[in-house]
């Protein structure tokens, strides 16, 4: 099968072969994502100021959009009444057939001296062939030159989306098309507007002014200054009105421009939470009926349900897409216990309890929109209570979350947060404002597999796709909007485009290189890769010896280490390989280029200490959902990274407490060990630490207590070691015990002893 499919292909070989012999100074192909088939020839195309465009009659409308491609200049598209006979120069737009043996979604690019061919059965192959047309011009040093070439190509996924939440802040129309042509031009194609949220409703309803006159309109530009202020709305022509919106007009024009470009826009309203600002205008919806107090609709109120179907009706008069998103996620049932109409509802309806009544609000709207010829998607939230298999599930909540869905004969598009929430840092956040949590580097992304090895095999075409989703409560304009997307949108692309057995990460960013030069000659507004060097340390308990791996985000960097406790120079040691340590030591790097060091010195003690591989008791269990190593975490050598996801971090509500035992009476001279604060997912560190020590494991006295400093109030990411100077003490049992004061997370990773 394989040799019949690309038949056609090589027949053209004997030809290219052919071509002359004098190669133009040319770069190679740096195809993002990586096509299925890529094979170079000898020789190049050279675009002339002027050319001559020939299109199969099916496809002349397609061949106008050849006129964004920045050296492909022509009057106009000649059309082709057949395939026979074609000019000897030009470039070509043609209808395949099934002689061609050519996929449906698929496109095949030859380029030779003479003239470049575009084969496809569809506009959206077309846009995919552009697209790659494209790129090679931004990524070549001289644009104007496309070296020989076959390419061919198809999606491994039918949904390769991207979501962007302009609830949080808002972005002008310009600035969405924008990003609907890099979305293109790296072959994405569902783009997710996350038009309403408790920050601001952000679309023309037409049947409702208020929701744009007033909830569109807060008191407070910045997301995290409005949450800290009362979160209050204001009217439309206020001096300090700060938001916006977007006119069913504009809407229908993004949606229109989308479309060209092979993108279908969908819409997501939320329900029946994440409503604040709805309630706040319409508070009749509400439970209590009074403005600022609930954030979830009544849904024992009948009116709340001829609202919503009134505001669908007027979104999927605008919107074509098959989905339409209705969030249905994080809902506060508080209001629902104590509403009678909610209760009314849930009895007369046999519903057990509010989380009844939440599937049945859902299943009601599901219907509304089933019966309007849509769909309706939403986040994991929406299955609870058995919702039919005909609704699409959004999981954001990880890997397993999808895998359930599918597993039920759910369709699922994987979103899951650790590796798909372009809100999270890049880089070391440590020291930054105003982020949100986890750390999420660009190798992360491309490591991502959108089908879980969890899943039946059976099951997997319930998998429709994976999506990124831009969460902006600390992304107030649009330059970060593309800071934090690129160059993870390059690796996200990939992930949706390509086999994952396909896929290579050397190769990957081998090819980012060029793309860099397409971003600056774009204009986009990308994270550059880091100067610093992270060094990592991974202990084995056997050989009793720290493995230590120096890396960086620079292409092949020149990394120069220490172990005596100096800063690195240009002379110090070069890094080749990970070495091994058998002593605690601390290891200092730094990049260097031309004898300049480039960025800091990264530093890394790796403590090889007497704790390591003793008996611990955990006198309160650490939180299910950060196990991390189990109980071998916090005394096996290893430190975490800078995001509490990372899998060496432990998790736990309520007090940090645990028991080591050193089997016998042990001199004690340091215990140390550190927390990580990041106030907004509620990580804190205690408020204060404090050991005791005990010779029979019953009778504990306190030995030192050490009070935290850092406040509370800190938004940014931080780190604390508490450190006990134990001064040789003998004991056999040591109990450590950490407040939680603020009730949130307390995380940690390694109690080290010495």
């Amino acid at each position: 099968m394989e040799k019949l499919k690309y038949a056609a292909i090589l027949l053209l070989w004997p030809f290219l072969c052919l071509l002359p012999t004098i190669v133009h100074a040319q770069d190679s192909l740096a195809i993002i994502p990586k096509p299925t088939l890529l094979e170079e020839g000898v020789g190049y195309f050279k675009y002339p100021d002027l050319i001559e465009v020939h299109a199969s009659q099916e496809l002349a409308e397609d061949a106008a959009l050849l006129h964004e491609h920045p050296h492909i200049h022509f009057n106009e598209v000649h059309k082709l009444k057949s395939r026979k006979k074609l000019p000897e120069q030009g470039i070509f737009l043609l209808q395949a057939d099934e002689t061609d043996r050519l996929p449906e979604n698929a496109y095949r690019l030859t380029i030779d001296t003479n003239k470049i061919t575009l084969l496809v059965h569809n506009h959206t192959a077309f846009i995919h062939a552009l697209s790659t047309l494209l790129q090679i011009a931004y990524t070549q040093h001289d644009s104007r030159i496309v070296p020989v070439a076959v390419i061919e190509d198809e999606p491994k996924f039918a949904y390769r989306g991207l979501m962007l939440d302009v609830s949080r802040h808002f972005y002008p129309l310009s600035f969405l098309k924008r990003t609907i042509d890099l979305m293109a031009l790296y072959k994405l194609n569902t783009f997710h507007w996350h038009l309403v949220d408790g920050a601001g409703w952000r679309l023309e309803i037409k049947k409702y002014p208020e929701l744009t006159q007033k909830a569109a309109w807060r008191n407070r530009t910045l997301w995290k200054d409005w949450q800290h202020s009362g979160k209050r709305y204001v009217e439309m022509g206020d001096p300090n009105a700060s938001g916006g919106f977007y006119t069913q007009e504009e809407a229908r024009e993004l949606v229109a421009y989308a479309a060209s470009r092979g993108i279908t826009v969908i819409p997501e309203i939320e329900f029946p939470g994440h409503s604040e600002e709805v309630l706040a205008v319409y508070p009749q919806l509400s439970c209590s009926g009074i403005p600022y107090k609930d954030g979830a609709f009544c849904v024992g109120n009948e009116e709340t349900f001829t609202f919503f179907a009134n505001v669908l009706d007027e979104v999927m008069d605008i919107f074509p897409s098959p989905y339409i998103h209705i969030g249905g996620d994080e809902v506060d049932k508080t209001a629902w216990k104590n509403c009678p109409k909610c209760q009314q509802r849930i009895k007369d309806n046999n519903l057990q309890n509010e989380d009844g009544l939440q599937s049945y609000a859902i299943k009601r709207i599901a219907q509304y929109v089933k019966d309007k010829g849509r769909k309706i998607i939403g986040w994991d939230e929406i299955l609870e209570g058995g919702l039919a298999p005909e609704a699409t599930v959004m999981s954001w909540r990880g890997e397993q979350g999808g895998v359930d869905a599918a597993n039920a004969d759910h369709d699922v598009v994987m979103t899951p947060g650790s590796y798909l929430y372009f809100d999270a840092p890049q880089t070391n956040p440590v020291g930054q404002y105003d982020i949100g949590g986890g750390l999420l580097p660009l190798n992360k992304v491309y490591a991502y597999n959108p089908i879980p090895k969890e899943i039946a095999a059976d099951k997997q075409h319930h998998i429709l796709g994976v999506q990124a989703n831009v969460w902006t409560e600390y992304i107030p304009t649009q330059e970060r909007v593309e800071y934090m997307l690129f160059p993870r949108l390059l690796a996200l692309a990939e992930v949706a485009w390509t086999p994952h057995e396909k896929r290579d990460w050397a190769d990957f960013w081998h090819r980012t290189q060029k793309h860099y030069l397409l971003l600056q000659r774009l204009g986009v507004n990308y994270y550059r890769p880091s100067y610093e060097v992270e060094i990592s340390g991974k202990y084995d308990q056997v050989a009793k010896q720290d493995t230590i791996t120096l890396s960086s985000e620079q292409y092949d960097p020149e990394i120069r280490y220490t172990t005596d406790g100096s800063d690195p120079k240009p002379t110090s040691t070069l890094y080749v390989e990970p070495f091994s340590l058998v002593n605690t030591t601390t290891v200092k790097a730094a990049i260097f280029k031309d004898s300049i060091r480039m960025g800091g010195v990264g530093e890394f003690t790796a403590d090889i200490h007497k704790g390591i591989g003793k008996k611990i008791t955990y006198n309160n269990p650490w939180n299910d959902r950060y196990p991390a190593k189990g109980d071998t975490t916090l005394l096996n050598g290893q430190y975490g990274g800078v995001s509490y996801g990372d899998g060496e971090w432990q998790g736990f509500l309520g007090n940090f407490d645990v028991t080591l035992d050193f089997e016998r009476r042990e001199e004690l001279n340091q215990i140390k060990l550190r927390f990580m604060q990041l106030s907004g997912p509620g990580v804190y560190i205690p408020s204060n630490v404090k050991i005791l020590a005990s010779d029979d494991g019953k009778h504990f006295r306190e030995l030192q207590k050490i009070v935290n400093d850092v406040p509370t109030t800190d938004t940014s990411l931080r780190f604390k070691t508490f450190s006990f100077d134990l001064q040789g003490r003998l004991a056999r049992y040591i109990r450590i015990i950490g407040e939680n004061g603020m009730k949130g997370f307390l995380f940690t990773d390694e109690i080290v002893v010495y």
